[in-house]
């Protein structure tokens, strides 16, 4: 198919790719605190992941952020979900969640955020990013049988995060 045949017009809705990962250790995922002085999600937990770049492919893009933020050595990532996020009227961001277990080695500082291993009954209580303390045990509770799970997030008139998953609102 030719490149005119895409439909990619500056018309058209338009999605960032970016991926998160969900590193498990028995009954313990492994999470990023964000640097105090990041601009996104400064002093709060989240799974390890960024942007996908040019000439990557998804699971590409997760293994180098796991890689790049982790230096661990995983199981193979598998695809849990898909999250598509409204962001403003013509673009969004697609956000591709992979889980992996942990197969050894020792976690490498990063300049992302300080990592840690946390038991599941400790999640409710950490300062989370927002929409991990509705999400995270879902995907924690997924099976490699089960098929990927797919969610959408739009912001309200307050500008209050929504989020649907698999039709239901959250």
């Amino acid at each position: 198919m030719p490149r005119s045949d895409q439909g990619a017009t500056f018309e058209r809705y338009k999605v960032i790719p970016r991926t998160l990962i969900f590193v498990t250790r028995g009954d313990q995922v492994l999470l990023l605190m964000g640097a105090s002085d990041k601009r996104l999600w400064a002093n709060k937990y989240n799974g390890i992941g960024g942007h996908v770049e040019r000439g990557e492919d998804i699971r590409a893009a997760a293994e180098r952020e796991l890689a790049e933020e982790a230096g661990i050595c995983v199981s193979p990532l598998w695809l849990c979900g898909t999250i598509m996020v409204d962001v403003y009227e013509d673009t969004g961001i697609c956000i591709f969640v992979f889980r992996a277990e942990y197969l050894g080695g020792v976690l490498k500082p990063g300049r992302e955020g300080g990592l840690r291993w946390v038991a599941r009954d400790e999640l409710a209580r950490l300062p989370l990013v927002d929409d991990l303390y509705k999400m995270l045990p879902k995907i924690l509770a997924m099976t490699r049988e089960r098929p990927p799970f797919s969610a959408h997030y739009s912001y309200d008139g307050d500008d209050r995060l929504q989020i649907v998953y698999e039709g239901e609102l959250l």
